[in-house]
């Protein structure tokens, strides 16, 4: 069996990421954002990464997780922006889901 190119995951189960810009923090350590995120995702499902960002000023949490179908992804994605919101305000918040080397919004 030859491991090369293996990216560590089931080639059938799709992936699936949950982004987040991010608003004013509503008390505690900004620095328990990302791993609450992981955290709260990892309830439902396998996590494949999770990284914080800031586009212009804006803080942006991705959470990149497996899930079977896009109803399954959807729920993961608003469990963890419910408990990200409980930290900080989610001022908006997507789904999608990867197809090749695109991100695309769930249908």
């Amino acid at each position: 069996m030859s491991w090369a190119g293996w990216s560590g995951r089931a080639p059938d189960v799709p992936s699936y990421r949950v982004r987040m810009a991010l608003g004013l923090l509503r008390g505690g350590d900004p620095a328990q954002v990302l791993p609450a995120a992981l955290a709260e995702a990892r309830t439902h499902t396998a996590v494949e990464a999770g990284q914080v960002d800031v586009v212009r000023g804006v803080p942006w949490v991705t959470v990149r997780f497996e899930a079977p179908d896009d109803l399954v992804a959807s729920t993961v994605g608003r469990s963890v922006v419910t408990r990200i919101d409980e930290l900080v305000v989610v001022e908006t918040s997507r789904v999608t889901r990867r197809f090749g080397a695109r991100w695309l919004p769930l249908r």
